[in-house]
């Protein structure tokens, strides 16, 4: 047994210790195989309507077409994607890797003031945006240098009359579109009327870039993870590898995707991990709709789950999930937040199966570990490193601790990104002379090799799986004018597994809760603005001023 990698021993019996990497395989090469392969499968599922394989392929070059002969974008631009799970979203990212861009997923939450640094950071020259977020988009045109807007709608991949209605409810019914005003923007249905034929081969290498996927700093200004060709499916074989008795190869597993595509962790490990296979994604566009989101996982013989734990709670906690068949399911997964033993014990309680965790980045394409399919109950750990991963858990002073002893853990492997764009000084930081990626996280690793997380070494709050950094959150409050000074720390909540807990300094003693919140969600997505708001005289701070956010959680 390899003394440095205790978790061989645990991997499932046909789990190779590393994978073989095929240098010619990009993304574009896993997307050809699987549509000649598959043709007649259906790909993906929404709203009711579903798209075969044959139609993404089409859909995906007619869209690249477009952007390569109408738009003249050229391989290595940057295109944002901003918009909810729909289908045209993989529509959207398979045109554009076939023609060698590089994919900025973004938030469609975002407010004027963080979609503007994603734009002006990764110099995007085009956008595809839900026309739910284009009035946010207006509103920093004149200071990014997108060139070209296409807008979206939510039933342009629904047909007719259905796409129609559904139009029509969203705008009209339900209020859902804002009022909004972008010169010469395109509409996303008049790109598909573009000859499948006038697409051009673009000649594309594992090296070659394949999205930024932002994830947030210290600083307070997120971050964009470069992710190449390779660091993508160098993961899509790590996890196929470990789930070797698990995935199906012939086309019938069906994904149940309910977590935002913008998201790595659901637009690698579901869309990209699904569609090799031949399977199934059913997306969910609003989640937060419990009821709606039952009644559609009632209609499917689903294979494969995946959430998060805030998820898993509001479907638990539903008073018709007891009516789900879950008899098809063969596996439920978990990451992107600490996943709470009550949470597991109930859902494997409810479906029989145990919730397997895993862990990863945006920086590690995304996973490091996952939890093998042959555990029998949940064991609070997230799980194994997946093959060909090297893992070092350090102290302080980047020395290895002894086994089972917490240190920050540091990732080498061949899903670990290229770096941070245009940011070569964080990239130092981050990634060391040897290509460990330090991620920032404690935790420790058992004599068995399973990976348990124990703490964050740095500051960032956990909120439903979404990163939140208290320096973005007190550079945003600290701009209101009746505020001195502001701190921010992580709080328990038992709906999103952490909270953020603000402490203000007033400038002006007749400031109000209501105010800041109001001043915050002006600036900040939902998830980001504080929960709890502490007026406080003063904040503690060391002698060189640093504020003790230790001394603020006590």
């Amino acid at each position: 047994m390899n003394r440095k990698k205790p978790w061989l021993k645990n991997y499932p019996e046909n789990t190779p210790e590393e994978i073989v990497l095929d240098p010619r395989k990009t993304l574009v090469k896993v997307l050809d195989e699987a549509e000649t392969e598959y043709p007649d499968n259906k790909a993906f599922a929404n709203f009711g309507v579903s798209m075969s394989y044959h139609q993404v392929a089409k859909n995906s070059r007619s869209f690249a077409a477009y952007l390569q002969n109408v738009l003249g974008l050229k391989k290595g631009d940057r295109l944002a994607i901003m918009m909810p799970n729909l289908l045209q979203y993989p529509v959207a990212v398979f045109g554009a890797l076939r023609a060698g861009l590089i994919v900025v997923n973004v938030n469609p939450l975002y407010t004027p003031r963080e979609l503007e640094h994603q734009l002006k950071d990764s110099g995007a020259k085009a956008i595809l945006i839900f026309e739910g977020s284009a009035h946010v988009l207006q509103e920093v045109m004149d200071k990014v240098s997108i060139e070209h807007v296409i807008i979206t709608k939510i039933g342009d991949c629904l047909g007719t009359p259905k796409g129609s209605l559904m139009n029509f409810v969203v705008k009209f019914v339900k209020r859902g579109i804002k009022s909004y005003r972008i010169p010469n923007k395109i509409a996303y249905k008049s790109m598909m009327k573009r000859p499948e034929a006038d697409f051009n081969e673009t000649q594309i290498s594992i090296n070659d870039l394949a999205f930024l996927q932002y994830t947030g700093a210290t600083t307070g200004l997120s971050k964009g993870s470069m992710l190449s060709h390779g660091n993508i499916v160098a993961n899509l074989e790590q996890l196929d590898a470990l789930l070797v008795d698990v995935l199906d190869d012939e086309g019938n597993d069906i994904f149940i995707n309910a977590l935002p595509m913008y998201h790595i962790y659901s637009l690698a490990v579901l869309v990209l991990a699904g569609y090799t296979k031949g399977g199934l994604n059913v997306f969910i566009t609003n989640p937060r709709d419990t009821t709606g989101f039952v009644r559609e996982i009632k209609r499917w013989p689903f294979t494969i789950f995946n959430g998060v734990n805030t998820l898993y709670e509001a479907l638990l906690n539903h008073p018709e999930i007891d009516s789900v068949n879950f008899d098809s399911m063969k596996l439920s997964g978990t990451g992107g937040s600490a996943c709470r033993r009550s949470t597991a014990e109930r859902w494997q309680k409810l479906t029989g199966k145990v919730l397997l965790e895993g862990y990863g980045l945006s920086e590690t394409s995304p996973s490091v570990s996952a939890s093998p399919p042959h555990l029998t109950e949940f064991n609070g750990k997230v799980g194994l490193p997946v093959p060909s991963t090297e893992i070092s858990i350090r102290d302080d002073d980047g020395k290895e601790v002894r086994r089972g002893q917490p240190g920050e853990i540091c990732v080498k492997g061949p899903q670990v990104m290229q770096g941070y764009w245009e940011n070569e000084e964080a990239t130092d930081e981050a990634i060391d002379e040897n290509g460990f990626f330090r991620t920032g996280d404690i935790g420790t690793l058992d004599k068995d090799g399973f990976l348990e997380i124990v703490d964050r070494k740095k500051d960032m709050i956990l909120v439903s799986g979404f990163n939140v950094y208290p320096n973005e959150i007190e550079d945003v409050v600290s701009l209101h004018p009746d505020i001195i000074e502001a701190a921010c720390v992580s709080v328990p909540d038992k709906k999103t597994g952490e909270g953020v807990k603000l402490f203000v300094v007033k400038g002006n003693q007749g400031l109000t809760e209501k105010e800041i919140i109001a001043h915050c969600k002006e600036n900040l997505t939902a998830y980001k603005v504080p929960k709890q708001i502490e007026f406080i005289d003063e904040l503690p701070k060391t002698n060189v001023g640093k504020v003790l956010r230790r001394a603020l959680r006590e």
